[in-house]
């Protein structure tokens, strides 16, 4: 992807750390992930996908079964939602927060942002502009499209708020909508998230599998409850609610549960006390 000239650049804040600084191991490193993963058979189009946000040696794997069910689509937009972790100095805080920025920068070239549909959406929801953000959990999941979609458009929104604060499960919902209203069948939404963390591996597992059943039913009632009730664990949760509510404005008619691993798994650390975060990959589909 070609430089955007003229336009302030979202450089890269983790390149070289969370996943490889130049750009022919970044592209190797991905193309490796998406090689060892065969597309599941899915009846209808892929209008959403829910990926994690770790390092790469720890979720790649587990991002690389979400992102190979797109890859080679006519994708021309991806609305991607997450959730923020890091405090952004000199900017206000939001519930939903979008780059000032022209475009996002990795290592395998820059992303233009949609400041059309941006504004678009901004029309129905309101959206605080922020600049040079830190935040991990969009970046992460440029490189992943990048290479399984070519040239996208993109609409970054990072979500403030925690989903069992008042309000938050609404404006999510009424987030959801909103996109719906603006997307067509060129667009993919990704919701960005982790699952639970935790200082116990079977507990994670535990608690995560009930989130697995949920999202793999397409219960989002279910889902949405147990989250807001904080019976099961979601960083993105406010993402996955807004994502699942626009998909399901869409026509989507279920989900398929496509991966699931926890970071105990990568390093052999299952004892208990040993802290261990889950990660989820999976596809709405119409």
């Amino acid at each position: 992807m070609s430089p955007v000239a003229g336009s302030a650049v979202r450089e890269s804040a983790i390149a070289g750390m969370w996943y490889p600084g130049s750009a022919s191991e970044l592209r190797h490193t991905v193309e490796a992930y998406l090689s060892r993963v065969s597309p599941a058979a899915l009846p209808g189009r892929v209008v959403a996908l829910i990926s994690p946000h770790a390092g790469y040696a720890y979720s790649g794997p587990v991002a690389a079964h979400a992102y190979a069910q797109v890859r080679g689509m006519d994708i021309r937009r991806v609305v991607l939602l997450g959730p923020l972790h890091r405090l952004i100095r000199g900017s206000r805080l939001g519930a939903f927060m979008v780059p000032e920025e022209a475009a996002y920068r990795t290592p395998l070239g820059d992303v233009a942002l949609d400041q059309a549909f941006l504004s678009e959406l901004g029309g129905r929801v309101p959206l605080t502009y922020v600049r040079r953000d830190e935040e991990h959990s969009l970046e992460i999941q440029l490189p992943f499209l990048q290479v399984a979609l070519g040239n996208f458009a993109l609409a970054p929104i990072m979500l403030g708020e925690h989903i069992s604060e008042p309000g938050a499960l609404a404006r999510a919902e009424a987030l959801g909508l909103a996109l719906a209203e603006l997307c067509d069948e060129h667009t993919l939404l990704v919701a960005s998230t982790d699952l639970s963390h935790l200082d116990n591996y079977a507990d994670v597992r535990r608690i995560d599998g009930r989130t697995v059943d949920l999202v793999a039913a397409f219960d989002l009632a279910g889902l949405t409850a147990a989250l807001y009730a904080e019976e099961v664990q979601a960083c993105g949760a406010t993402g996955v609610a807004a994502v699942l509510a626009a998909a399901r404005k869409l026509g989507a008619r279920g989900a398929q549960v496509l991966a699931y691993a926890t970071s105990g798994d990568v390093t052999g650390q299952k004892r208990a006390g040993t802290y261990t975060v889950g990660y989820l990959a999976a596809a709405v589909h119409v």
